[in-house]
């Protein structure tokens, strides 16, 4: 093992210092506690970088890195070391979060400058980089529950970072409950591993479960991992945090959104890939979470007005593309990790061109006050009009290459599954070309609608108006768009992602959605041409509606009961308040009334005898020695009385 390989623990290390030293260093640090933050994660790019070309120096299937740190739970039968895994999927994900974490962590130098707790801010996105990345490099399932909680916690900082605004403080406790419920699974997940197969390292268990074959035991396993990676990539029905995440800075939604949080389910399921393999019920159900969450994402960003919140529903969806891939099984599992790599690009683009957008636009995130940006924000309208492209999967962008691989897999499952899923597929790209076209009309395109003329610019909306951003938030967003342009096409042509993926997941074909036939009947190069045929008429519809027509700067009133449900996020909370809230509410109701009433009442009760009875003895301590002396002779006579009776 070289030495590079023995310094793997400083990806986590590296930030993990970082938030430790900028927290601990208070407001000494504030003048260069930002250079600090971005230093830390650019460093762990750089090892991960150098990590990269030592496995493509090795043979193909020699490549995983494994670092034994320290024996950290010694205890009876249980024995967890901690240790390390740098592997081909592991450093996929490490390359991602260091890579695009640290491009957000510079374009928050500009775009947090003029926040007095920016210090705080980069201690707390180090915070979150350094437990991302524990989750993914970690080497059995208790490191990584670490690394989950981890990020929930740093999560939960981000979100409500701006704490004194009720609405930010009230979503980071939202976040953070909603996540405790994927924890339980998570929790009973590995509990249901050591009771039945004593391990909790990634090889141990999959070897374990390899030799018992099929069992009720491993389908339970896989369904209590899906609920973890419902409530961390927010599938239904544990999304309904992810929308109200928008109430952190930009930056945070584009790290949760695009790199970091929402990817943490996918990777729990393709790393547990021999589970899934050995249960048919719970890949179906994975599926299922899958489907159902990336059309109710896309439904949802129709109906959206908050330029965040539009993208939010998006990272649903695109995150129920990747679900739905990763329960097809070993056909599924590469394609998953594909979308999951270049939506990491285009996804991070699109989030941070939004926060460009609103820095230029005095924090309004009401796409209805808009209008005409292109003019005034190039950069920002070309680098979010790229990402753009990509999203909604047109040719070469890299959106084409891992969404339309991931339609070809879900046709190619056969029978009539193979069928309904190919159409929700199919169905939720066109339904993506349209609320993102409607986003970027809304946004650049048509007339401005924040000044309808230069005499409503007064002193007080000049405030408001749209410039570009500075170089240090502009560049991030270049290099991303660059990502999303050439990603797809740099992972897919010659099968280059699915022959590293290899020695982990099993091998699959990756080639261009045009370059093989599916397993069906329907040649791959027509199912391209179904797609983006789908996709055309979903940017033709949304152009027809926001393109030709003026847009209010008011949301009209007069709309259909799907709009209606849509601004609702289709009664998400309110299905979890009636269903879930409510009920436990009267429980816990009635709980505190049975502790009131029978706990606490029988010891008050008791309590209350004893007091009587104290008042009654009481009585006989009268305080005359007479009393005293009188009460002793009646004893004493009652006394012999009874001995006397005894022995006649």
């Amino acid at each position: 093992m070289t030495n590079l390989s023995q310094l793997s623990w400083l990806l986590v290390a590296l930030p993990a210092a970082g938030a430790l030293i900028l927290l601990l260093g208070g407001r000494r640090t504030d003048r260069w506690g930002h250079l600090l933050g971005s230093a830390t994660v650019l460093a762990s790019f750089g090892i991960g970088l150098a990590l990269l070309a030592e496995m493509l120096g090795r043979p193909d299937d020699d490549r995983a890195i494994h670092t034994h740190l320290f024996s950290w739970v010694p205890v009876g039968a249980l024995h967890v070391d901690f240790g390390v895994l740098i592997d081909p999927l592991s450093i996929c994900f490490v390359l991602l979060i260091s890579g695009v974490g640290a491009l957000i962590h510079i374009y928050s130098i500009g775009y947090m400058a003029t926040d007095p707790d920016r210090r705080r801010f980069f201690a707390y996105l180090n915070l979150f980089v350094a437990a991302m990345l524990l989750l993914v490099v970690a080497d059995n399932y208790l490191g990584l529950y670490v690394g989950w909680e981890g990020v929930g916690l740093a999560s939960y900082l981000l979100i409500g970072f701006w704490y004194a605004r009720p609405v930010a403080a009230a979503a980071g406790k939202k976040a953070f409950v909603s996540n405790r419920v994927g924890d339980i699974g998570l929790s009973l997940a590995m509990f249901a591993m050591f009771a039945g197969f004593g391990t909790l390292s990634f090889d141990g268990l999959f070897s374990a479960v390899g030799d018992a074959g099929p069992s009720g035991l491993t389908t339970a396993i896989g369904l209590l991992l899906l609920l973890g990676a419902c409530a961390k990539s927010a599938q239904v029905p544990l999304q309904a945090w992810l929308f109200d995440a928008m109430e952190g800075p930009t930056p945070v939604s584009a790290l949760i959104h695009a790199a970091t949080m929402v990817t943490a389910g996918v990777y729990l399921i393709v790393r547990s890939g021999p589970v899934y393999d050995l249960s048919a019920d719970a890949r179906l159900a994975v599926v299922v979470v899958g489907a159902l969450t990336l059309l109710f994402g896309a439904i949802i960003g129709c109906a959206k007005d908050d330029i965040k919140r539009a993208l939010a529903a998006s990272t649903v969806s695109q995150i129920g593309y990747m679900v739905l891939a990763a329960g097809l099984g070993p056909a599924g599992y590469a394609v998953a990790i594909l979308h999951l790599l270049t939506h990491g690009f285009f996804k991070a683009g699109l989030f941070l061109g939004s926060g460009s957008v609103m820095h230029g636009m005095n924090d309004e995130q009401d796409m209805r006050r808009y209008g005409a940006l292109r003019a005034f924000m190039p950069v920002t309208f070309v680098t979010f009009g790229l990402c753009y492209l990509a999203i909604i999967g047109v040719p070469p962008f890299a959106g084409y290459w891992s969404k339309d691989a991931i339609i070809e897999a879900a046709l190619a499952s056969g029978g009539t599954r193979g069928w309904i899923l190919g159409a929700v597929t199919i169905l939720g790209a066109g339904i993506t070309a349209f609320y993102m076209t409607r986003v970027m009309l809304m946004t650049f395109g048509g007339e401005r609608r924040w000044a309808a003329d230069e005499s409503e610019v007064s002193a007080e909306r000049a405030l408001q108006h749209p410039h570009e951003s500075p170089r240090v938030m502009t560049w991030p967003m270049i290099v991303l768009a660059v990502g999303a342009v050439v990603s797809g096409a740099a992972l897919t042509i010659g099968g280059r992602l699915e022959h590293w993926l290899e020695p982990v997941v099993t091998p699959v074909a990756l080639e261009h959605p045009g370059g093989h036939e599916t397993a069906h009947a329907i040649p791959a190069w027509l199912t391209g041409a179904v797609t983006l045929g789908i996709v055309l008429l979903g940017v033709a519809l949304a152009y027809r509606m926001y393109g030709r027509r003026p847009i209010p700067v008011t949301a009209p009133t007069d709309v259909s009961p799907l709009t209606v449900a849509a601004r609702q996020y289709l009664y998400g909370d309110a299905f979890n308040e009636e269903v879930f809230m409510r009920p436990g509410n009267r429980l816990a109701q009635a709980l505190v009334d049975v502790d009131d009433r029978a706990v606490d009442g029988s010891v008050n009760a008791g309590a209350g005898l004893v007091a009587i009875a104290s008042i009654l003895v009481r009585r006989l301590q009268t305080g005359f020695v007479r009393s005293y002396a009188l009460t002793m002779l009646a004893g004493t006579v009652l006394v012999v009385a009874v001995v006397l009776a005894v022995q006649l």
